[in-house]
Parts: C-alpha cells; sequence; structure tokens
C-alpha cells in the first residue's frame, strides 16, 4: 500500500508539473502571437529628441537656401537683368553696391528656389503630432500654399511692379530725370513682390477657417465694409512707399481675394 501511495503520489506530481509547463507553453504563444499581431508602437520622443530633430531639419533648411543662393549667384546678372526690366537702365552709386546687390539677389532667388524645400521640412517635423485627418488635409494645404505664394509674385511682378514703376516715373520732367540706383530698386522690388506672396494665402487662410466651422458666408458677408477698410491700412503699413498709389495697388487685390473667398465658402465649401 504504501508504495502504491507513493507511485500515486509521483505521477501526481508529473501531471502537475506537466500541466505547469503546457499552460506556460500555451501563455507563451499566446503572448507571441498577440506581439506578431499587435504593431509594434513607436517610443514617445522625448523633449531632447524633438530638439535634435529640429536642429537637423534648419541644417537641412539653412544648406538647401545656401546651395540654391550658390546655384542661383552664378546666374545673377540675369536675374538682376530681369527683375530691373520695368525700370530700364540703372546705375550703382559706390564700388561695391553692385557686387553686394548681386549677393542680394541670389539670396533672394535662392529663398524662394529651396522655400519647397524649407516647407517639406516644417511640415515633416509637425507631421507626427497631427491626426490622420490633419494630415490628410496637410497634403493638400502644403502646395496649395506653395502655389498660391508663388502666383502672388508672378501677379506682383507682371501687373503691379510695371505700373507702380511706371506711375512714378511719370513724375519726371526734363529738368528732373530718374535715376535709379541698382541697391535701392532692389530693396523696393523685393518689398513690393514679398507683401503679394502673403495677400494670396488669404483665400486658403478663409477657406480653413470656414472648414473648422469658425467663420461661414454669413460671418464674411457682415465683415465685408471691415475688410475693407483694413484692407487700405495693411496697404498703408506693408507697401514699400507711403502714397495711395502703392496702397491701392495692395488693398485692391486683397479686396478681390476676399470676395472670391465668400464665393468659395458660400457656393463650393457648402457643398
Amino acid at each position: 500500500m504504501p508504495e502504491r501511495d507513493k507511485n500515486n503520489n509521483i505521477e501526481e506530481q508529473v501531471e502537475q508539473s506537466t500541466g505547469v509547463i503546457y499552460s506556460d507553453k500555451v501563455n507563451r504563444e499566446e503572448r507571441q502571437a498577440e506581439e506578431e499581431i499587435m504593431p509594434e508602437q513607436p517610443a514617445a520622443m522625448s523633449l531632447i529628441g524633438h530638439l535634435e530633430e529640429l536642429r537637423r531639419r534648419i541644417i537641412i533648411m539653412a544648406a538647401a537656401i545656401v546651395a540654391c543662393s550658390l546655384i542661383c549667384y552664378f546666374y545673377a546678372a540675369d536675374i538682376t537683368a530681369l527683375i530691373t526690366v520695368s525700370a530700364g537702365k540703372l546705375y550703382y552709386l559706390n564700388p561695391a553696391e553692385a557686387f553686394f546687390t548681386y549677393l542680394k539677389v541670389s539670396f533672394f532667388a535662392g529663398f524662394l528656389l529651396a522655400l519647397p524645400i524649407v516647407m517639406y521640412q516644417l511640415w515633416a517635423f509637425i507631421m507626427p503630432a497631427m491626426t490622420n485627418n490633419e494630415r490628410t488635409a496637410g497634403v493638400f494645404l502644403v502646395p496649395a500654399s506653395l502655389i498660391l505664394f508663388f502666383a502672388g509674385l508672378l501677379f506682383s511682378y507682371y501687373l503691379v511692379l510695371p505700373a507702380g514703376v511706371k506711375f512714378f516715373m511719370g513724375f519726371a520732367t526734363e529738368s528732373l530725370q530718374p535715376m535709379f540706383s541698382i541697391g535701392q530698386y532692389l530693396s523696393f522690388v523685393i518689398s513690393f513682390l514679398l507683401p503679394f506672396g502673403f495677400i494670396f494665402e488669404l483665400p486658403l487662410f478663409i477657406l480653413v477657417m470656414a472648414k473648422v466651422g469658425i467663420i461661414n458666408s454669413a460671418f464674411l458677408t457682415e465683415k465685408r465694409k471691415i475688410v475693407l477698410v483694413m484692407a487700405f491700412v495693411i496697404g498703408a503699413l506693408i507697401s514699400p512707399t507711403p502714397d495711395v498709389f502703392s496702397q491701392t495697388m495692395v488693398a485692391v487685390p486683397m479686396i478681390v481675394l476676399y470676395e472670391i473667398s465668400l464665393l468659395l465658402v458660400k457656393y463650393v465649401l457648402r457643398k
């Protein structure tokens, strides 16, 4: 009898140990299957990691601007001739003015050439913090903002700038002849072009505000008179000269873009 009890105890211990081993094996297999099914979640980046990534992207943006500026420097004379075509013959008043003007032209053109890279780096930095809907919207907004910005530059270059130069040269007389300095004229052109690049972002800004429900067509219609006044105030602030003509040249496109945005919100976005 004792031997039989002893054998039974041994068999029970073996069965229990076997059950434990089997249970552990099943648990391990289940955990392994869950790990294979569930994708590995990326670890949250620390503040130092965000700063290092920002630093890396700033270096890429700066390198892109420098590289594009160096490329544009070899074509600085052609770019300068393209910019100054509305003014005709120009002069430089000191020996270094032409050289520094070429540097300014190269940097300005290089920045515009590198702008898509700059925008992409900024977008890639903030994209991980966005939701899927925000990322989808950003795929449309980033290219649209670039297109509108360059459209504003082209509008100013081909329509507004020639009219402005012609208006100011209209004050010339036999005893008062215009003689533009290349450096001052370039500063005038840049200060005339850039505001239109940002003004043309107005429809995109209004559409985004309307899409998220902050404003609607009724609100835009109600604020039309205020926008009319604010357009001339903004024109006075950002125009390169304080005369009424420059203010009007800035304010009128802003008002037209506002009206276009109102129509888009009222008839297109509503659908």
